[in-house]
């Protein structure tokens, strides 16, 4: 008996040891476990913590220095200074919080044209209102008067709306709006916006529908015309600049997609659906068919009028839309924003026709029977 036990005792010792091995190394992958959890933990805390730090910081450097501040500050930007130097003579001057942040938010607003010059700025601008200051070439003065320029105006119109707010002669005013000489100066300084298209001899007004709508302050009670018109331009420069991507996708040059979206502009009312005017527009031209617009016949005939007739339709004009094929020579009014997204983001419909009701709905149609149904219903016997 007692041999036979001493015989099980090493297989008792063995099986022993090996429980023990066992449970030392459960009690050590929990050791790791443990390890791994709080290092991911810890991991996870930091990146947090940067994330939502960086996020932070970014939004306060974006702030003003000293928001209710009225300090100026005169600053000098070197001819030949790059985005970071410019920004590394804001920082040091105390104008803006953060060079390099200044540097990348000019990057992704796409701006440029800064222009060298003494200026007095303060510490309460907005990174916007440094940008505009430095490619105007303008200091941040008192805003004394406003220039509104409503959507779908046309040159004449604007001229009329500057001549009264600066007290200018409006046919002055118009003159300069077309010489050719002023024209070709704002081409140079615009390339991004301004073509030579503009000079075509079909074209009746060169910067017909690219002064922007949009209400200008200015520091001065009778801005030139040169400045006025300046501002304008650099506004319309930065919206088509959020739709450079599109415009290249559709192969479509800025004047080509001005003089959409002004026809769009002209036919929209306050309840029309922008996008499937533009689908209209768009079907029309690739069945070969005239865009037949009501307003390119007014813009033709040089007047405005409640309602086209039949003997307005043959005047013989580039412009008038029942005559030519295709886009009129050039836009023939001022169009919006909305108006600019619907020329490059139509609907898809099959629509070929619309018209707009004296409630300002607008009822489109597929086909020409469709159309003078609703013609029949809602035009002729509404008289």
């Amino acid at each position: 008996m007692s041999d036979e036990k001493n015989i099980q005792d090493p297989k008792k010792n063995k099986k022993k040891w090996i429980t023990e091995k066992l449970i030392e190394q459960q009690n050590e992958a929990k050791i790791v476990r443990k390890i791994v959890f709080i290092t991911a933990l810890v991991a996870f805390l930091l990146i947090v913590a940067i994330g939502g730090g960086g996020y932070y910081y970014i939004t306060e450097a974006l702030k003003p220095v000293e928001e209710n501040s009225k300090n100026t500050i005169e600053v000098t930007i070197p001819i030949g200074s790059s985005t970071t130097g410019i920004g590394q003579i804001l920082e040091e001057k105390g104008i803006i919080r953060d060079a390099r942040v200044f540097k990348y938010y000019v990057k992704f607003k796409n701006e440029a044209g800064f222009m060298a010059g003494d200026y007095k700025m303060n510490p309460s601008m907005t990174l916007p209102e440094i940008i505009t200051s430095l490619k105007t070439g303008k200091v941040m003065e008192e805003v004394v008067m406003k220039i509104t320029i409503p959507e779908g105006k046309q040159l004449k119109q604007i001229a009329g709306i500057i001549a009264e707010k600066t007290q200018q002669d409006e046919e002055a005013i118009f003159q300069q709006l077309n010489d050719r000489a002023f024209v070709k100066t704002l081409i140079e300084k615009y390339p991004d916006v301004l073509s030579d298209e503009i000079l075509k001899e079909n074209v009746k007004y060169p910067l017909e529908g690219y002064l922007f709508p949009a209400t200008y302050p200015f520091s001065s009670e009778k801005p030139t015309v040169e400045e006025i018109v300046t501002v304008m331009l650099t506004k319309t420069k930065e919206v088509l600049a959020e739709f450079g991507g599109q415009m290249e996708e559709k192969n479509m040059s800025v004047h080509e997609l001005m003089t959409m979206a002004s026809l769009i502009e002209e036919e929209a009312t306050e309840q029309a659906d922008r996008d499937k005017i533009a689908s209209v527009f768009y079907n029309r031209l690739a069945k070969g068919m005239m865009l037949q617009t009501d307003p390119t016949v007014l813009y033709a005939h040089g007047e405005h009028k409640d309602r086209v007739y039949f003997q307005d339709l043959e005047i013989d004009d580039p412009y008038n839309t029942y005559k030519i094929q295709g886009l009129p020579p050039g836009p023939i009014a001022n169009p919006g924003v909305m108006s600019i997204q619907a020329a490059l983001v139509p609907a898809e419909t099959d629509d070929l026709y619309f018209i707009a009701t004296s409630t300002g709905e607008v009822l489109f149609s597929k086909t020409l029977d469709e159309h003078n149904r609703k013609v029949n219903e809602h035009i002729t016997n509404k008289k």
